[in-house]
Formats: structure tokens, sequence, C-alpha cells
């Protein structure tokens, strides 16, 4: 990914029939690494998440993110389609490169796990309870932030031998997902999702019996909303609520890792946050994707997403 920020300018002709940009402003102008349009997915991949899987491999923890309204293409991102490799997404190809790299180092030793969490409403899930071999537990998951780092305690850990396994274990959490229908989305992602790989190296003609460990999360987070556009009532209102107020704490932990002046980042905030602490910001790779409409309609939530990125 380049270090050279581009910038983007948005601009949208004075419409004095219809209120789509309040106060009538017109122009725009945001800084990003990188600007992706009319992509493949294999494009995308390597634009944003190739590195930060490589370095994952090199013993450095990482999270990739997906943010952006509802609707606007976070999960076909993250996961894409299985129908055909070429519509796959970020997951599906880090696995891919994961797997690749552990055939090729064939002087190196690789552990490899994944899990899939899911928090919907404030509440934790296990997206692969449904294994016959994860352990059942009446138990509510919860984060804990102890010696061993952050983790979930009560979250099943699966040990994965080959890419065709993880895969499994992928599109396994995906049939236990929450789902919703309104206005804009017809599958609209109701909770944020994360599937965490967690990797363990060391050389094999290596003395030291220590590990080099890290852990690369993807998160496919639920859509903002705005209520008057998505049409939410009742449950899905709450569930849009609860949405928006984890998002919105997402952001304030960003801007509160970048600014050097930040003595306390707010990272217990929320589950979403909590969970993360540990692989972004500081000495983590960090990548956030604001996924946007491009039709005029939707240009006052483009340019929330737009402003959110530090």
């Amino acid at each position: 990914m380049s270090c050279v920020l581009q910038t983007i300018n948005i601009h949208v002709k004075r419409d004095l029939s219809r209120l789509v940009v309040n106060n009538q402003q017109t122009d725009w102008s945001f800084k990003v690494d990188e600007f992706i349009h009319h992509s493949s997915q294999e494009d995308m991949y390597n634009s944003v998440a190739k590195n930060v899987v490589q370095q994952a491999l090199n013993g450095y923890n990482g999270t990739i993110m997906c943010y952006g309204q509802t609707g606007a293409g976070k999960t076909y991102t993250m996961t894409g389609t299985t129908e055909n490799f070429q519509y796959r997404g970020i997951i599906p190809r880090a696995i891919q490169q994961v797997f690749k790299e552990v055939e090729e180092r064939i002087d190196y030793m690789f552990i490899v796990r994944v899990s899939y969490l899911e928090i919907y409403n404030e509440n934790l899930f296990d997206l692969l309870f449904t294994l016959p071999d994860t352990p059942a537990s009446d138990s509510q998951l919860a984060v804990v932030d102890d010696a061993q780092g952050v983790h979930v305690k009560g979250l099943s850990i699966h040990l994965t031998n080959n890419e065709e396994e993880a895969l499994n274990f992928l599109f396994e959490g995906e049939t236990n997902r929450v789902i919703g229908c309104h206005t804009l989305n017809k599958n609209s992602s109701r909770s944020h999702c994360i599937f965490t790989l967690y990797i363990e190296s060391r050389k094999r003609n290596s003395s030291d019996d220590k590990y080099l460990t890290s852990k690369l999360n993807m998160v496919d987070l639920a859509g903002s909303e705005r209520l008057h556009k998505t049409g939410s009532e009742g449950q899905m209102m709450r569930e849009a609520l609860y949405i928006n107020k984890s998002l919105s704490f997402l952001e304030q932990t960003i801007l509160a890792l970048a600014d050097p002046r930040r003595e306390h980042v707010p990272f217990r905030q929320c589950k979403l946050t909590h969970v993360l602490k540990d692989s972004i910001g500081m000495n983590n790779n960090t990548v956030l994707v604001a996924n946007v409409y491009g039709n005029a309609e939707q240009i006052e939530e483009t340019v929330r997403t737009a402003s959110r990125i530090p």
C-alpha cells in the first residue's frame, strides 16, 4: 500500500428542489491511502490486505475492517461469494495466502487456528458453536484482558491444517450470522463479525522452543444506519441503535489512537473495541476499508463515512 496519500474530491450539483445535502454544501475533500473504484476482488485484496497478512505471518498482530453504511458492500468486500474464487473476498484470500506461505516456508513449523465471533446488541456469540467438536457451555462469553493478552473466554478456537478446513470454518460461521431485511438492504448484517486467524511459528532447527505468535482479525462491521432511510422499526430499530453506538465508540477509539497527546484510549467502552484492543493501533497493523455508495442520493452517508477516516 502506497505511503503517498490520495485526495478524493466530491462535488454535487446544487439541487434546490431536493434536500440531498444538508446546508447545501456541494464540495468535500478527503485524504486516503488509496481510492479503489471498479476494481476486482483480487485488486482490492492486494491493495488493502496482502501486506497485513504477510506481517501476521512474520509475527505482527493485525486488523482489517470494512466500515460503511448498510448495503454499501462491506460483506462482499470481506467475504465475497462462494460460487467462483474471483468473487471471494478478503477472508478467503487471506486464508489462501497463509496456507500457501505455510507450504513454502519448509524451514518453519506453523500452527494455525481460527475462531469466528459475533457481537450482537453488545452480546458475544460463537458462530462455530454448531460444530461437533465445540464444547458445550452454558456460560456467557466474556472479554478477558489478562497477562496472556485480550481474549474471549468461552470462545471456541479450532486447529486447522489446510486451506479447505479453514474455509469450511468460515462457511459454517456464515450460516449462523444474524441478518435482517430493510429498505436499503434485504440481507443486512445486524451484528459485527470477527473472523480471527491465530498463527504460531518457529524454525525447525532452532534450539529455542518458543513460538512466534500473532493474531489477524478480519472484521465485517454492521452497517451504520440512518433510521429515516432504512425504515427500521421495533427490534431492528433497537439493533440499529446498538450498531450506531458501537461504531461511534470505534471511531472515538481510532481517533484517540491517532492522537499522540492522548494518554488514555477508551477500549472498554464497548465489546467491539475491547476485543480488538491488542490488534489495532500502536505496533499493530490496522486497515480500515470505507465502503460507500456512489449515487447522489446517498451523499450524506458517503461524506459521513469518509469523514471518519483519521
